[in-house]
């Protein structure tokens, strides 16, 4: 709950996140390990030196002093300290220094401990440090070189430190990859068997890896068993019972026409709905799936509806390219789509949409519609609603939702079901993922 606000902010793939807990870690230890190191390595170094050259100081101020005794002692000295003096008018009472440079807090803390006459340390140039010093003589600058009281060297740490936590990391995530790479190897090939392909796959990587990818393909052989067993018992079932309907149809044709007719619709009923039924059964993986364009798919589809009397159009297209789909599943959902259309309205519209994320097929049309409350209901097999889509509207088994619903499943995508804005009526999306 805490951690909650984070959660957009964190990377969202497997590779971003195991990223970040391998460089995250690393970079957490050098931050601390620098911030110890300085603070108390080159710390105690700074104030040592500091302390040190605080005594030459000293030494030079004492010649300054005894300059009227022994005017040649402080040429000697300054010569051996490796030190200049110079005596402004007047003293700058401001210590300065370059923002980044904190050692240079050190260094100005210790000179005025130490060194009480100290009125201002400047700092600002990286390689020279000017004392100013009030002095019973009167003022003056005492300058020397910086890398006497501080370590001139202090940016070597830091920068194996870098370095050598780069390489690591880069060896690290080369090792993580290939680690990595057979559970993506393995979510391609459960991505790609839910939208009904079957591709090559072989289990890899570490053991509870290959345990899983093991399973997948039991998994996978047992389904495609049962499919195969399944396709086997619809074609029996299919044979079975459409001799019989054969042998009706014969013996009504022996029949008067008074008689004969009402039979027949019967028989025509019962074929239909066995019809529905084994295309429910048989599902959406009858097909292989083929690069098609899903728009001359549509307008063939649309064409056929045509040439029935149906008073369906192509309204829009949006995009073009070709997409991996299942032809005849995608027919049959786009199929049942405009049926119910014309079945219940007077004119159905069909558009498309093509994107890279996405095939869209809009069915609209100008009928009663199916209102919000039973929408989720109506996709469901062998539903039927009242009053909007009923049996005395048209003859159905109510299963033409459910195999669109199950075609936009197996091809990542999803069925939606809302009122049309432009005609009134129903208006289905079938979205199909790429």
């Amino acid at each position: 709950m805490f951690f909650r606000w984070l959660k957009p902010y964190m990377p969202r793939s497997l590779y971003g996140r195991a990223a970040m807990i391998l460089i995250l870690p690393v970079v957490l230890l050098q931050l601390v390990v620098s911030f110890g190191l300085v603070t108390r390595h080159f710390q105690g170094v700074t104030e040592q030196m500091t302390r040190t050259v605080a005594r030459e100081v000293q030494l030079v101020m004492a010649a300054l002093e005894a300059q009227d005794r022994t005017p040649e002692a402080l040429p000697v000295v300054l010569e051996e300290l490796d030190m200049s003096v110079t005596y402004p008018e007047t003293l700058s009472t401001q210590d300065t220094r370059v923002w980044y440079d904190f050692s240079a807090i050190i260094v100005t803390r210790d000179f005025k401990k130490f060194v009480p006459e100290t009125s201002a340390v400047e700092l600002a140039q990286n390689r020279k440090v000017f004392l100013h010093l009030a002095l019973p003589t009167g003022p003056a600058v005492l300058s020397f070189e910086r890398g006497r009281v501080s370590a001139s060297n202090s940016h070597q740490l830091f920068v194996n430190m870098v370095f050598f936590g780069a390489v690591l990391t880069f060896v690290a995530y080369l090792y993580l990859r290939n680690q990595l790479r057979p559970i993506k190897r393995l979510a391609a090939a459960s991505e790609a068997f839910g939208r009904g392909r079957s591709v090559p796959y072989a289990p890899g990587g570490a053991v509870e890896v290959r345990a899983a990818g093991s399973a997948f393909l039991d998994m996978r052989s047992r389904i495609e068993r049962q499919m195969e067993q399944r396709t086997l018992l619809l074609s029996g079932v299919s044979h079975d019972l459409r001799t019989p309907l054969t042998r009706f149809r014969l013996g009504l044709s022996l029949l008067d026409d008074e008689d004969r007719e009402p039979l027949e619709k019967d028989v025509d009923e019962m074929q239909r709905m066995l019809d529905a039924f084994l295309d429910f059964a048989r599902g959406v993986y009858e097909d292989d799936s083929e690069t098609i364009d899903p728009i001359e798919l549509i307008q063939s589809i649309v064409e056929d509806f045509q040439r029935s009397g149906a008073q369906v159009s192509l309204y829009e297209t949006d995009g073009t390219g070709e997409v991996a789909l299942r032809p005849e599943t995608v027919r049959r959902a786009i199929e049942n789509l405009v049926g119910n259309a014309i079945r219940y309205a007077n004119r159905a519209e069909v558009s498309v949409q093509i994107n890279d994320r996405y095939v869209r097929v809009r069915v609209e049309d100008d009928g009663p519609g199916i209102p919000p409350e039973d929408r989720e209901e109506a996709v469901k097999p062998f539903a039927r609603l009242e009053p909007g889509r009923n049996q005395n509207r048209g003859m159905g088994v109510g299963l033409g939702l459910s195999i669109a619903a199950d075609v936009a499943r197996a091809h990542g995508g999803v069925l939606r079901l809302k009122q049309s804005e432009r005609l009134g009526g129903l208006c289905a999306d079938l979205v199909l993922g790429k």
